[in-house]
């Protein structure tokens, strides 16, 4: 790899150009991509296999080279990004872009540059006399809630040769990071009863009804914000309400409404506990309110999405391993989510560091900097190094 930090590695550009070609936003299938990362393996001799989602439309990835055995890393990404729809970008966002030491794209952040440096670095690794295993997967849907990589962790979990660690390359500025909040994501479907305006009493109102519901959930956020930890940005769990759509017409009472709610939690906060306050408001006081009206009323709550939160030890041999590898003797957490809590809670002890910087993941004209992709693969390097010892 060339030294100077605005020149890109042949390998890793050719890789970086091919996973940017693919539109894999999170609704698309990832297949194609998925088949390109497994021939590309295949022609290195390094057998793959594959998780599909009940539709087949989708798949994991993962792989494993080095001894057999328990053990070893786990280096993960996920596939997916999100939409362009509505953006305005400046250059083509399924194509790599290459000016002014910055790699455009979307993805090229979040987080196809990380897999192009994994992918790159691959037959290094493979080369290399390791002493355990280098696990790679390759996940599906995390943008929509973590979905995919659910059944990635049951494959893992199955086999007799599981990792004891995991770096997820999420864009950190290759900044170790130990710790994110989790998150649990809802939906409130409020039926009421419709009426002409005139005679609103008549009715029940879905749509202030929903309100209440939108209030008691502002009233539970309340308290959370005297639990702190500093080491979170805010240093507090918090509640939201993102979407809300009802009602057709003013001069009738709504029948429906539905609004989406979403809590991001600190490790030691009680996500069900808050969520079974606003369900128990719901049913003991909202619904008997309702339904003295019309029978035919009701409230009801479905999950969307959920994850863990992520809380590794930052002190820990793994940490400080970390450090080394990418030459940084910071840790932070992080205000947005990864898998890292789902394998965490796996038993695979898990840190994040990757390049780029999610200040321009999800954004027209995403890009990631040249020399943080020469940083990862340093990072990467120095691995290989280390797991050859």
């Amino acid at each position: 790899m060339s030294n100077s930090p605005s020149a890109l590695a042949p390998r890793l550009k050719v890789l970086l150009s091919q996973l940017l070609g693919f539109d894999t936003t999170s609704r698309e299938s990832n297949l194609a991509l998925i088949d390109m990362i497994q021939h590309y393996l295949g022609e290195l001799g390094i057998e793959s296999t594959l998780i599909f989602n009940d539709e087949k439309t989708k798949a994991n990835l993962y792989a494993r080279l080095g001894p057999s055995g328990d053990g070893g890393i786990m280096l993960s990404g996920h596939t997916d990004v999100v939409p362009v729809d509505g953006q305005s970008w400046s250059v083509s966002p399924f194509q790599l872009t290459e000016k002014d030491g910055k790699c455009f794209g979307r993805g090229s952040a979040d987080m196809k540059g990380f897999i192009a440096c994994v992918l790159a670095a691959t037959p290094h690794f493979q080369q290399a006399n390791l002493r355990m295993p280098l696990h790679l997967a390759f996940s599906y849907d995390e943008e929509v809630g973590c979905l995919g990589v659910r059944s990635l962790i049951e494959h893992i979990n199955a086999s007799p040769e599981k990792p004891a660690m995991c770096i997820i390359g999420e864009p950190t500025s290759m900044q170790p990071v130990y710790g994110h909040k989790g998150k649990v994501a809802m939906r409130c479907k409020v039926q009421g009863h419709a009426c002409h305006s005139a005679y609103a009493p008549e009715g029940v109102n879905a749509i202030e009804y929903s309100a209440k519901l939108i209030n008691k959930l502002t009233e539970l956020g309340e308290p959370l914000k005297q639990q702190l930890d500093d080491r979170f940005d805010p240093p507090y769990s918090t509640l939201q309400t993102g979407v809300i759509k009802g009602g057709a017409a003013l001069n009738i009472v709504p029948e429906f409404c539905q609004f989406d709610m979403e809590m991001r939690y600190l490790p030691q906060a009680n996500a069900a506990k808050t969520f079974k306050a606003l369900q128990d408001y719901a049913q003991q006081t909202l619904e008997p309110e309702m339904q003295s009206v019309h029978a035919d009323t009701h409230i009801q709550f479905e999950p969307l999405a959920a994850y863990p939160p992520l809380l590794t030890d930052p002190q820990s041999q793994f940490a400080q391993w970390l450090a080394d590898w990418s030459q940084s003797k910071h840790f932070d957490t992080v205000a947005f989510g990864t898998e890292g809590g789902l394998f965490d809670e796996a038993g695979v002890a898990t840190l994040v560091c990757g390049p780029g910087s999610m200040e321009q993941g999800h954004k027209p004209d995403e890009f990631v900097e040249i020399k943080q992709l020469n940083r990862c693969s340093e990072m990467l390097d120095n691995l290989r190094h280390w797991m050859s010892h």
